[in-house]
């Protein structure tokens, strides 16, 4: 994700050239939820910004979660509506805590702006709102070097909440043996139409369970619980160069084995994406990049990724892969921009290369 610099043509457009209660400028057609300038307008109001002097549409992250860039007297920054089912007070709390604690460490992410009542939290009309810096950076670049700062930055993110847990009382739950995740394979066919797939979803519930209860027998319920971030992925770090500059997203922190973090980030810095077709994907990770994101996690952490951890990561990195797809295509009948089918035949291809390839993964990442 590259974000613009302050004086990128993107924000040239001003705040007035709007009619009111029209939406900000955009193309309604996108599937996006979208601000419109009256709501707007009424949210900023509640912040000490200055002048603003320019609002444009930023289509980043979740269609049913829109932002704005804001261009005032204080900078660049985002405002952000919470997609609903994302928008509970409590979990907010203990989300904006968790960057709190963060930040008072020296950890790399934007900061919160407050209300002129001095909250982070914005409520209105019974939507909930937050405003955030915006931190210029590039994106994952692929390279050695970035996936090890990747795997490092998630190492110091867990060894800070670690010693300084936040207060409030965090969600619970992650991709592992979620009840959801089969019952919304079982469901794609019909959703879609499409009988062609009920093999492949089966075959997918199928690995689901078993991936859960191999890596419950390697003692996952039994490991110590921390806080998370639940979401530690390439589209939820910044970079400048190959370094870490900033990490976003943390709605999703929660209490688990910190296991369940490090699969997740292993999986998603060694996928290979080759084009936008799924079905010319390899089959396989990235070997070189999964064993360096370990080894950068390794480098930061005052305590090493142990054997059982890396024996359950390939299993957890199956159920990582599964669950990402399941909801989102049972909900919308696609992933993204991708059919259905050929990226479900992807995940099967993948995950049927990680099961065979279990044994070697982790004698590669000892």
């Amino acid at each position: 994700m590259t974000i613009p610099a302050p004086n990128d043509p993107l924000l040239d457009s001003s705040v007035g050239s709007f009619a009111s209660g029209a939406p900000i400028e955009g193309d309604a057609s996108s599937g996006y939820e979208r601000f419109d300038l009256a709501e707007a307008v009424t949210v900023l109001s509640n912040y000490d910004l200055g002048i603003v002097s320019a609002v444009q549409e930023y289509r980043r992250g979740s269609r049913r979660s829109p932002k704005l860039l804001v261009k005032c007297d204080h900078g660049l920054l985002i405002l952000k509506r919470l997609a609903p089912g994302r928008d509970d007070p409590a979990r907010i709390a203990f989300a904006h805590e968790v960057q709190r604690v963060l930040i008072g460490a020296g950890f790399p992410l934007p900061r919160l702006a407050s209300t002129r009542g001095g909250s982070t939290l914005l409520s209105l009309g019974g939507r909930s709102y937050e405003l955030f810096e915006c931190v210029v950076g590039q994106p994952y670049d692929l390279s050695p070097e970035a996936t090890l700062d990747a795997g490092a930055a998630l190492a110091r993110f867990h060894s800070i909440l670690a010693a300084r847990p936040p207060a409030g009382q965090p969600p619970t739950g992650s991709y592992h043996r979620l009840p959801a995740v089969v019952a919304n394979l079982a469901f794609i066919p019909h959703r879609l139409g499409d009988e062609s797939l009920a093999s492949v979803v089966q075959v997918l519930g199928e690995a689901y369970n078993r991936a859960a209860d191999r890596a419950d027998a390697l003692g996952l319920s039994t490991w110590p619980m921390q806080i998370i971030h639940g979401d530690w992925h390439p589209g939820n770090l910044l970079f400048r160069g190959q370094r870490v500059a900033s990490v976003i997203d943390y709605d999703t922190a929660r209490l688990q084995p910190r296991v369940v973090d490090i699969a997740n980030g292993a999986l998603q810095f060694s996928l290979t994406r080759t084009s936008d077709d799924p079905s010319l994907w390899p089959e396989g990770a990235d070997e070189a990049r999964l064993k360096r994101f370990v080894q950068g996690y390794d480098s930061a952490s005052a305590s090493m990724v142990s054997r059982g951890e890396l024996e359950a990561l390939p299993w957890l990195m199956i159920e990582a892969m599964i669950a990402e797809s399941a909801t989102p295509i049972a909900v919308t009948g696609r992933f993204g921009r991708m059919a259905p089918g050929p990226f479900l035949r992807m995940v099967e291809r993948k995950v049927r290369w990680i099961q065979s390839g279990s044994e070697r993964i982790t004698r590669l990442l000892s």
